[in-house]
Order: structure tokens, then C-alpha cells, then sequence
């Protein structure tokens, strides 16, 4: 808003030429965000816990010291996320580019179905929400939408069917129809991983950031035709924009954990975790970097690839890989405290968001 509304004003006063360069409104989008995490998200907390009573129900059949530690936390905690994620966005961004409101009709919509899920199982004090088959087929329905409508935005047939390959140049893979099928399963994929590894104080947020700001730095570039030609990427018009919208996420995200550091005040529930891995599945379809989020968000494939296995091999052998999964809940288990799971998972990230930037480079 401020640069469709300040930049043109540019001409009398030279100063506002700043709202051109997308690193001074990405800045501006992180530390908007963050204030306004910190302003509302005690407010919101404080109606989260009235409103809720008995707080997120805790699995029975989970660690043992779950019960006793996170008994009576609120959830919905994604509300925060949203609202500080908006407000960046919103202020900073160029609301005349198409990208950014494919993005935020992305995210709300499946922030709205994490919403929905949150508020049924407080309701009820059950750990079931939404059928599962129903949040399934809502999360795909929207999907549709969403890839359809980014492959509108694409400018050449190439790039509207194409996968890239991390560190090799130029080569476009056309997939033809079945780029459709494939992108709809990265926003949902995305969107449920990021949801299984929300599972303790911390866990899902950094990791969150990390991606964000990995697909940040990444929109920047590949929406730039001079540093893409540099660094031999697939130019994508106008996704530069998404840069903003990432700074935003890392502020919201950075807020956020000033209330989910352990011991948490609230936990982000599918509210967040939903939306946030939509969001992020959608910007590595529209920077053609869909293999890039397999690497940078490897710990979300590592934590859905241990729930496949468990389930898996249960029903096939009648045995269990892990003692508990996801794959933080094993560790629980085996006797690793809480803060050193959640630290090392964040190491983990960090390793992987730089091999993620690598591909950038080496090809």
C-alpha cells in the first residue's frame, strides 16, 4: 500500500524513492510484522485462554511429561501469524501485482481450514477436528484454484508446465497436464508437513523463518531479469514482489516465537501451520523452485517421511520403526529433553536452507 500510494510521489520528493527497491520494503515488512506481533499477540493470548478453558487437548498416548507441561496451553496461535503476516504485506507490497494476492488468498484459505480444525477440536476437547477426509478434500479444492491460477500468471508456456532442476541451468522439464496434479501435491504436501512437525515449543516456527527467508531471497532474485541472467535462473516476472511477503513471514514468524518459546504461552495450532506451509509451497511453484523447498524444508520431508514409515510398516509387518512418530515425539521418547530436540532440528535447517542456496549458484 505504501508504495502504490508514496512512490508515485517520488518526482517532488526524492526520498520516497525508496519504496522502489524491494530490500527496504522486505525490511520494512519484517519489523512491521514484528510490532505488530508484540502489540496484539498478548491480547489475542489473553482471548485465546478465555475463550478456550482447557487450552489444545494433549494426546493421552503421547510423551509422558506432555500431559503435566502443556495441559491448559491455548492453541490457535496461527491467528497472531496471520494478522502480523497481513499487516506487513499489505503495507509494503505492490498491491497491483498478482503474485502477492494469489499468495495471500492462498494462505487465508487454508489458515481458514486450520482454523476451523483448532476450533472444532477445543470445542469438543478431542484431538479429531475436521474429518480428516473432508480436510483432505478442502485443502485440495483449494489447491486447484491456487495452481490454476499461478499458471495464469505464467508468461511462456515453458515456464507454466515446467519444472526446474536444482543445480542444473536452463533445463525446463515440461510436464505437461501433469505439472497439475504435481503442484497441487507440493502446496498440500507443503501445507501437512509443516503440520506434523508443529509438535513442540518452537519447533515448526524457526524452521518456518528459515524457509521464508531462503524463498526470499530466492523470489528477490528470480524476480530480477539481470541477477537471474547472472545466476543463470529462470526469470519469473513480477515474483520479486514475494520477497515483501516473505520478509513479512519472518517477522510474524520471529513474533511469534517471543510467545511459543518454551515453556509456550500458545501453541500455533493448524491455524498457522496449515497456512504457513501452504504459503510456502505456493512460492516455490511460483518461482519454479519446487524442488529447491524439498531441500530447504527437508526437515518437514524428514518429519512426514517418519509418519509414512510408521504407518507403513505397522500395517504391513504389525511393527513400529519409531517409538512414537513424528519423529521429534521418538526422540521424546528415547529420553532427549524437549529444548535439545528442538535446537538440533534447528541446526538441522539451517544446514539445509544452505545447501537450499547453494542450488543458486551451482550449476
Amino acid at each position: 500500500m505504501l508504495y502504490n500510494l508514496l512512490y508515485p510521489l517520488a518526482e517532488e520528493a526524492g526520498f520516497l524513492n525508496l519504496f522502489q527497491y524491494l530490500t527496504f520494503r522486505s525490511g520494512g515488512a519484517v519489523i512491521t510484522a514484528l510490532i505488530v506481533s508484540f502489540v496484539f499477540g498478548p491480547v489475542l493470548i489473553r482471548i485465546l485462554k478465555i475463550k478456550q478453558g482447557k487450552g489444545q487437548p494433549i494426546r493421552k498416548d503421547g510423551p509422558e511429561g506432555h500431559l503435566l507441561s502443556k495441559q491448559g496451553t491455548p492453541t490457535m496461535g496461527g491467528v497472531i501469524i496471520l494478522l502480523a503476516l497481513l499487516s506487513g504485506t499489505l503495507l509494503w507490497a505492490d498491491l497491483t501485482n498478482s503474485y502477492v494476492w494469489a499468495i495471500i488468498v492462498i494462505t487465508l484459505g487454508f489458515g481458514v481450514i486450520g482454523f476451523a480444525d483448532d476450533y472444532l477440536k477445543v470445542r469438543h476437547q478431542t484431538s479429531n477436528g475436521v474429518p480428516a477426509r473432508v480436510k483432505i478434500l478442502l485443502e485440495i479444492a483449494i489447491a486447484v484454484g491456487a495452481v490454476l491460477w499461478i499458471m495464469s500468471l505464467s508468461t511462456s508456456s515453458e515456464q507454466e508446465y515446467g519444472l526446474a532442476l536444482p543445480f542444473v541451468k536452463e533445463l525446463l522439464i515440461n510436464l505437461g497436464w501433469f505439472f497439475i496434479p504435481f503442484a497441487i501435491l507440493v502446496i498440500v504436501g507443503a501445507s501437512n508437513a509443516v503440520n506434523l512437525t508443529d509438535g513442540l515449543d518452537g519447533l515448526a516456527i524457526v524452521p518456518i523463518m528459515i524457509a521464508a527467508a531462503c524463498f526470499g531471497v530466492i523470489s528477490y532474485f528470480v524476480g530480477n531479469a539481470v541477477f537471474s541472467n547472472y545466476l543463470q535462473l529462470h526469470y519469473v516476472p513480477g515474483t520479486g514482489e514475494l520477497s515483501v511477503f516473505c520478509g513479512a513471514l519472518v517477522g510474524a514468524g520471529l513474533g511469534f516465537l517471543w510467545f511459543n518459546a518454551p515453556p509456550a504461552m500458545v501453541f500455533m495450532g493448524d491455524t498457522g501451520s496449515l497456512a504457513a506451509g501452504a504459503a510456502l509451497g505456493a512460492i516455490a511453484i511460483m518461482t519454479k523452485h519446487e524442488l529447491v523447498l524439498a531441500i530447504v524444508g527437508g526437515l518437514f520431508v524428514l518429519e512426514t517421511a517418519s509418519v509414512i514409515v510408521q504407518v507403513g510398516s505397522y500395517k504391513l509387518f504389525g511393527r513400529r520403526v519409531f517409538q512414537m512418530a513424528p519423529l521429534h515425539h521418538h526422540f521424546e521418547k528415547k529420553g532427549l529433553a524437549e529444548p535439545t530436540i528442538v535446537i538440533r532440528f534447528w541446526i538441522i535447517s539451517v544446514i539445509l536452507a544452505l545447501i537450499g542456496l547453494a542450488t543458486l549458484k551451482l550449476r
